[in-house]
């Protein structure tokens, strides 16, 4: 295609914008309403998942060591689980820091300190961290496998029940996601059976006086393409603009119940590409290519 001719069939498609207005509002309207629910629904699921993820880094695993154990074995011990793939972090606990951390939640009731800094029945300890919670199981099995581990505790069925939250918020953010992107398909693709019905004519004109279909189809291409991005730009701003100033008001009004839950919203510069590259590809993909494809059955002249 020549230049001149792409020129024209884009001046073209854009002047049919404006000939043909409030059906490309109408379109552009749908578009946006729905591609914002689509957005919310996505930053809902993605800051469900941060919260789950962040809980469940939470969860820890104890390793006791053998009583018997001198202190370099210990030591080498603490190295052992270190080098365990998918260990974050460890961290070694003394009977006298176990004793102290007991003593100071049963202050208000007695002094364990003192009772029992001489003969400290405390165990020492590893403190583990893991990477993925759903390894949790296979890594203290290797931990447990390890020389001088007398006990390890770890508790599964908080990790379970981390990993089932996790997958059924996955799921129903991606079935919300999936069902609001259906319903868009559908009013958008009925907006623009309704728009090429209403210029029939002229594509039949156009193709009596033998213009190629590929002639046709471009100018359809260039007004939805341009009606999509349009919606994009539209929406993009709303969802990350709001999604902003909801981070920001996080931010300045901390609650106790949001420090447990990891203490702030997934950050806007994290997930802001995600959302505007995902609104760029879903209206390039509705209103470009169904326009295009919807008046297959009018080129039948």
């Amino acid at each position: 295609m020549r230049f001149s001719s792409f020129t024209y069939l884009v001046g073209q498609g854009l002047h049919s914008m404006k000939a043909n207005r409030l059906m490309t509002l109408a379109s552009m309207g749908v578009l946006t309403v729905c591609m914002i629910l689509v957005g919310t629904a996505f930053l809902f699921g993605v800051n469900v998942d941060a919260v789950v993820q962040y809980m469940g880094s939470q969860n820890e695993s104890y390793v006791y060591p053998a009583e018997e154990a001198t202190d370099e074995q210990i030591q080498a011990l603490g190295d052992q689980i270190a080098a365990v793939p998918g260990v974050s972090e460890v961290v070694f606990v003394s009977r006298e820091e176990v004793l102290s951390q007991w003593d100071s939640m049963l202050s208000e009731y007695t002094s364990l300190y003192s009772a029992l800094s001489e003969d400290n029945p405390m165990p020492q300890m590893f403190r583990v961290s893991v990477q993925d919670v759903g390894q949790m199981q296979s890594i203290v099995e290797q931990i447990q496998a390890l020389p001088n581990v007398d006990e390890v505790s770890a508790a599964f069925d908080t990790a379970s029940t981390f990993l089932s939250l996790q997958r059924v918020v996955n799921y129903i953010c991606i079935g919300l996601v999936l069902v609001l992107a259906l319903v868009s398909i559908v009013v958008i693709s009925n907006t623009i059976r309704i728009t090429v019905f209403a210029r029939r004519k002229e594509i039949a004109i156009m193709k009596l006086v033998g213009a190629t279909n590929g002639f046709i189809r471009f100018p359809f291409f260039v007004e939805g393409t341009a009606s999509g991005l349009l919606a994009a730009a539209i929406s993009s701003g709303i969802v990350c603009g709001a999604y902003y100033a909801l981070y920001r008001w996080y931010l300045e009004h901390p609650t106790n119940i949001g420090q447990l839950f990891g203490g702030t919203l997934v950050p806007l510069q994290q997930v802001w590409y995600f959302v505007v590259g995902g609104f760029v590809v879903f209206g390039f993909v509705l209103c470009g290519i169904g326009t295009a494809t919807s008046i297959r059955k009018h080129l039948n002249v």
